[in-house]
């Protein structure tokens, strides 16, 4: 390290400015590896944010247009079951539009049965005759995509499943290969899943703890480029380590347990999916219950996709909207693009009337990330929201945030 030196001692503040440039490089590295998923993979097979807190929170009918980050794609059908006027799905990444666009034309074109194998069991003995069927009805951009990746569905190989494909997928894999490495952990954790009792889930989990917890696990769950699989950037990492007591550790520990100890796991099919790599008919998204299917086949025109920013879309598309769903994705705004994050309030505010509605969730505990020259323009509802995050399925955020515009 010394060599520059050229032998002599170095300056007395050297290392520490040594020390500090590697740091600095480190997080341009975390950051770049971040930036480089995002721009390059399909990040989510599916969504992880509970719409049944949602659609509690959003009130939808006939009058709502509403604008959604589209993530999934599953949560857009399932506010659709309430019937809103339209919806528009932005999001940045193209393959996640491609992947809603695939779930509208099933609904669209094909039977409830083909509608499972591919989005219920992840996989489709017939994937590339089904897929031939509809890839006409898809864009360009979604016929792109699925003509090279379409054997996600093909159920061969260590990863049969389409949920064990795209960066979110290969966390689900990998945690699964390490989770379940032996019998006796994968006996415990089909019993979790099996649970008929609250009691009976508890004593399984209890059980399960330590090993979820071990060492070489924790490990996992710490790194950055793990976290960078499922979408969550390094400033949310950070706000996990300065907000909570346990740091990000004691975050994950918590939560999982809340979620695995407190709420039934029989209808929890976020964990479902990815421990196991598929649904069942009792265990699934709403849009894949076939009592849905024909309300949501005599709706999908009324959902329209938008690649880019939400700042974008809404300069591209005049118009005034009930309801914005923008996940937690300002969280990432405000630590890196305040600027950013400022265009897009005013694009927001905008295209609202008094009484728009906003859903926002973070890795944080308070409303930080919001600007306050915003939150004067906003009314938040905590005694609505955090009674419903402790109800929440998934349990990966900080906080549930719901405002109305004044």
């Amino acid at each position: 390290m010394w060599l520059t030196w050229a032998g002599k001692a170095p300056p007395e503040n050297a290392f520490l400015e040594t020390r500090n440039s590697e740091l600095f490089s480190l997080r341009i590295a975390i950051n770049l590896f971040f930036q480089l998923i995002h721009d390059n993979r399909l990040i989510y097979n599916a969504c992880w944010e509970d719409p049944r807190l949602d659609r509690q929170l959003l009130q939808l009918d006939g009058d709502s247009d509403m604008v959604v980050i589209t993530s999934a794609g599953c949560n857009v059908l399932d506010y659709l079951l309430d019937g809103p006027r339209s919806i528009w799905a932005v999001d940045m990444n193209y393959r996640q539009n491609a992947l809603l666009e695939l779930k509208l034309a099933f609904l669209a074109e094909r039977d409830f049965g083909e509608l499972f194998a591919f989005f219920g069991r992840g996989q489709s003995p017939a994937y590339r005759q089904t897929y031939a069927a509809l890839r006409e009805r898809l864009s360009k951009a979604a016929q792109a995509f699925w003509d090279r990746h379409i054997s996600y569905f093909n159920g061969k190989g260590l990863r049969r499943s389409f949920y064990w494909r795209g960066a979110a997928g290969d966390f689900a894999w990998t945690l699964r290969r390490v989770l379940l490495g032996n019998g006796r952990t994968a006996a415990l954790v089909q019993g979790l899943l099996n649970a008929p009792s609250l009691a009976e889930q508890q004593d399984y989990y209890r059980r399960l703890e330590g090993i979820i917890f071990s060492r070489p696990i924790t490990w996992f769950l710490r790194q950055p480029a793990t976290m960078a699989l499922i979408g969550v950037p390094r400033a949310q990492l950070r706000l996990l380590d300065r907000q909570y007591p346990g740091r990000l550790d004691g975050f994950v520990r918590d939560k999982l347990r809340q979620v695995m100890t407190a709420l039934p796991i029989r209808d929890n099919y976020f964990w479902r999916v990815y421990l196991t790599g598929s649904y069942t008919p009792e265990c699934c998204p709403n849009y894949l219950k076939p009592e849905n299917f024909d309300r949501l086949r005599a709706a999908v025109g009324r959902v329209r996709s938008h690649t880019g920013t939400l700042t974008e879309f809404l300069q591209r598309h005049a118009g005034i909207y009930s309801h914005f769903v923008l996940l937690d994705h300002q969280d990432w705004l405000a630590w890196h693009q305040p600027q950013a994050l400022a265009a897009e309030w005013r694009a927001i505010f905008a295209h609202s009337r008094p009484g728009t509605k906003i859903l926002m969730r973070s890795a944080g505990f308070d409303l930080n990330f919001v600007p306050a020259a915003v939150k004067a323009r906003l009314k938040f509802f905590p005694e609505l929201t955090e009674p419903l995050h402790q109800q929440d399925r998934v349990g990966t955020y900080g906080s549930l945030h719901l405002a109305e515009v004044l």
